[in-house]
């Protein structure tokens, strides 16, 4: 089946949040300021990036709750939040909380699998339980019933002079339909349709077993296509895609020179596949907004798409990511065709 062009309807950006050790607070605040910047330049979403144990947002929920009231319009979204670092009923009570407080903005996404490092953080994580925790697809499960209302205890009604619910309290009844699956296989794009999820893809898939040449694109391709197979939605099953993309029309040479240097470093990554799982990387996009037009619209998953959260550079300085924004809002957007928000 041959890919048909959808017009660019949603805009965004992801940022990872770094910050200096010796000074959290001016990283959190840079932050942030960015996501203000992306409301005033009309970006439809700010996604976040989690970070535990290094020095990246470790809390994206918490910032998040910090964004919903410096900002009126722009959704706000985590890209992604690893469950295994999370009991799904406090989280979820944590995402209803700031998705009532940002007026029904939150979008957030999340992963499975075990945390990083697992041996050694498990004696802080999970010291009476790590060999029972279970990291799959049942976490995932548990979160979206209780965010969408399934009973959370056997309990409710008066005891003394308190009132208990069953369910998990505040509830907000759009956030279910606005969870987002993170994945990167064939797998995950089936199991996020099957069960009405939204799918995040990123600049990362699994290459699987085949002996072929692997092809970023098309593999992307055929996981979007697995995934609205399985949804309810099918074809209008929301997909948004975040590949890393530097649009470079008022850079500086200072900084286009960074940023083709960054691009070039990463680059050998990309030629094959990478570790036991096989991972598979895209390269970095880095040109003038025109350029980077030309290079999206003859990506076969970017074609197959109509909202995109583009992922900032790990670690650039905050007046890149101006210029980056800036660019990707005023030139990069309208090159796509798509219209700024109000």
């Amino acid at each position: 089946m041959p890919s048909t062009p959808r017009p660019l309807r949603r805009l965004g950006f992801l940022t990872i949040g770094l910050f200096d050790a010796a000074d959290p607070a001016r990283g959190h605040e840079s932050t942030l300021e960015i996501i203000e910047l992306g409301e005033r330049l009309g970006f439809d979403s700010a996604w976040v990036r989690h970070r535990h144990l290094q020095y990246g947002i470790s809390s994206p929920v918490a910032v998040l709750a910090a964004a919903s009231q410096r900002t009126r319009r722009i959704e706000l979204g985590t890209a992604v939040i690893p469950l295994g670092w999370e009991n799904p009923l406090r989280l979820a009570e944590d995402l209803a909380t700031v998705d009532i407080l940002s007026g029904g903005r939150l979008n957030p996404g999340v992963s499975v699998g075990p945390p990083t490092h697992y041996e050694q953080v498990r004696n802080a994580l999970y010291p009476d339980t790590g060999d029972a925790e279970d990291f799959g697809h049942e976490r995932v499960r548990r979160l979206l019933d209780l965010v969408r209302g399934k009973p959370a205890s056997d309990f409710s009604g008066v005891e003394g002079f308190e009132t208990f619910s069953d369910v998990v309290q505040p509830h907000s009844p759009g956030l279910g339909r606005r969870l987002w699956y993170g994945g990167g296989s064939l797998g995950s794009a089936r199991w996020a349709g099957e069960h009405g999820m939204n799918f995040l893809t990123s600049s990362v898939v699994k290459a699987g077993d085949t002996d072929a040449a692997p092809d970023f694109a098309e593999i992307q391709l055929s996981h979007i296509r697995e995934f609205r197979a399985h949804h309810p939605d099918g074809e209008a099953a929301r997909v948004s895609q975040g590949l890393v993309v530097i649009p470079t029309d008022s850079a500086t040479p200072e900084q286009r020179a960074k940023y083709a240097d960054y691009a070039a470093r990463r680059l050998p990554r990309t030629a094959a596949p990478q570790g036991p799982a096989r991972l598979l990387f895209a390269p970095d996009l880095v040109g003038t907004s025109q350029e980077l037009a030309e290079r999206l619209h003859a990506h076969a998953a970017f074609r197959e798409v109509d909202e995109v959260a583009f992922a900032l550079p790990f670690s650039f300085d905050h007046e890149d990511y101006v210029q980056i924004l800036t660019d990707m809002a005023t030139k990069l957007g309208p090159a796509l065709g798509r219209r700024p928000a109000g």
